[in-house]
């Protein structure tokens, strides 16, 4: 009887480590890796030769980084998309773009399964199987983490050390780290107590704002029609661009995120980000839409942000939904095209300035000096027509509601005095 075929989507981590030899062990399949490099620093460094020895027939690595950021990374910018106006969702934003890969290689090996080592109260889990059910409804998933035995990461780290399988995690240190181009998740541990502040090795990419440069530094970001495009007056390619700005921000302390968050499955996790060039692209493109965008677009367009940062933290990316506010994007990015600067400051961004030759600030309309053209007395007429229906259904029904007040400050006061 020939084995069934599974593609894992490796990262060389704790639970993929172990993920692998354990599907042979008590699947009886033949693994197949597949491992995307989304803009990862230290574990993809040996990460095919790891996936072999562990027991892999086969292991793919692709650099995706590219396609992440033109593809996946940039669309959620110009959208806006924070997870609960916090979160710019390096992780969730990853997930779709991995379980595409996933389905590439199993139907190119004629795989009938593809596994993930996403937990059974995470997020990960949703986002990977969803894209895969959209992508390829055939295959089936594994989800291993929600039926093997182990019942702790301990438990875990037993298991490689007793297969000889090598991973950088200890009991000591049991962080959970997810890390791509875009930003750095860190769970478990001591961080898992939302009242400990984090440890100073729970963060991956950033300085303490405490002991970063005592100078502050400014950069100048470059956009057209929403996307990022330059850095301090010099033409970057995205990649490059991300990882310029990563580096810089990060230097400064910039883009450190303690977030208790809302999953989908229904319980409150507390989580550490590290998104230095994120934090700082949201923001700028923000200030930039303040100038160019007009009134009304810019209050839908913030509204509909909520909703596409939880169709994309919810693992719906592949969904009609989604394209179809990808055109309503798209349309509101039109003229956001102009430069930002930005000053960083231990820990701290500040706008410093912004551009536009498609903006919509007026400085004869704004200003208070002689320059003024605003017509003011055009204000009276359109002050009575505003609130003519505030007027109407307070004549109808009384105002009274509004002005007996119990803890009026005026009560038993003597008007003569």
């Amino acid at each position: 009887m020939s084995k069934e075929r599974v593609v894992v989507a490796y990262s060389g981590g704790l639970d993929t480590s172990v993920m692998v030899r354990w599907l042979i062990e008590k699947k009886n399949a033949e693994v197949i890796t597949f491992t995307g490099n989304l803009g990862h620093s230290r574990e993809l460094k040996g990460v095919k030769e790891k996936a072999l020895e562990t027991g892999a027939v086969r292991a793919y690595v692709a650099d995706m980084r590219k396609e992440f950021v033109e593809d996946y990374v940039f669309p959620a910018l110009k959208a806006g998309a924070l997870y609960e106006k916090t979160y710019p969702m390096a992780t969730a934003l990853g997930r779709p773009l991995l379980a595409k890969g996933l389905v590439e290689i199993a139907r190119k090996e004629g795989a009938t399964m593809v596994a993930h080592g996403c937990t059974g109260k995470g997020n990960d889990q949703v986002r990977f199987e969803v894209s895969v059910q959209a992508l390829a409804p055939d295959l089936r998933n594994v989800a291993p983490l929600r039926e093997w035995e182990f019942r702790s990461r301990e438990e875990e780290i037993e298991y490689a050390q007793k297969h000889n399988i090598p991973v950088s995690v200890t009991v000591k240190s049991p962080y959970s780290i997810d890390e791509n181009i875009w930003g750095t998740s860190v769970e478990c541990g001591v961080l898992e107590d939302p009242m400990v502040e984090p440890p100073a090795d729970a963060y991956q990419r950033t300085a303490d704002p405490t002991t970063a440069p005592a100078t502050p530094e400014y950069v100048e970001i470059g956009f057209q029609h929403g996307i990022p495009v330059s850095l301090n007056e010099k033409a970057l390619d995205p990649v490059t661009l991300i990882d310029m700005l990563n580096a810089i921000a990060g230097t400064h302390g910039v883009g450190r995120l303690d977030l208790v968050e809302n999953r989908l499955v229904g319980i409150k996790s507390r989580e550490i980000y590290e998104a230095p060039a994120a934090t700082v692209l949201h923001f700028a493109h923000t200030e930039l839409e303040r100038l160019t965008l007009d009134k009304s677009v810019f209050h839908m367009k913030n509204q509909l942000s909520a909703e596409y940062a939880n169709l994309v933290y919810n693992g719906l990316w592949f969904t009609p939904l989604r394209s179809a506010l990808d055109a309503f994007v798209n349309e509101t990015q039109k003229n956001v095209t102009g430069l930002v600067r930005v000053k960083l400051y231990r820990g701290s961004m500040t706008i410093a300035g912004r551009q536009s030759v498609h903006s919509l600030y007026n400085a004869k309309l704004a200003t208070y000096t002689t320059e003024d053209t605003f017509d003011h007395q055009a204000s009276e007429g359109f002050i009575k027509i505003f609130g003519l229906p505030v007027k109407t259904y307070n004549q109808v029904n009384g105002s009274g509601a509004f002005l007996a007040d119990p803890h009026n400050l005026f009560a038993g006061t003597d008007a003569k005095k």
